[in-house]
């Protein structure tokens, strides 16, 4: 990924970067490059426009599912499904110890006095 990233902002110069152009940008940033790895990314880059690149990717993530957004989808399902009776409890309770917590902190001593 951060070969590809390199490249990217090579070609934010205007120009398409060579291999001296992505060492020179990620050794800027501390990154020792692994020229097989360099070597396969500028093979599979080579003669490709990057904007096409990025929206032919941006349509297969569309695609993609994702486990995490079915669970937070029946979340607020769930909570309109029960009654506002028990929520406004549940407030009433926690100002309730809020307040507790704070008398018991006001009884003239520190803990490290």
């Amino acid at each position: 990924m951060r070969y590809v990233a390199a490249y990217m902002l090579g070609v934010l110069s205007g120009k398409e970067p060579g291999s001296a152009d992505i060492e020179k940008i990620l050794s800027s940033v501390g990154i020792e490059v692994d020229e097989s790895k360099l070597s396969k990314v500028l093979s599979e880059l080579k003669g490709k426009n990057i904007d096409e690149l990025i929206s032919s990717g941006r349509s297969k993530l569309a695609a993609m599912p994702v486990g995490g957004a079915v669970a937070a989808a029946s979340a607020p399902a769930a909570a309109d499904a029960g009654s506002a009776a028990p929520a406004a409890e549940a407030k009433k309770e926690d100002k309730k110890k809020e307040e507790s917590e704070s008398e018991d902190e006001d009884m003239g001593f520190g803990l490290f006095d």
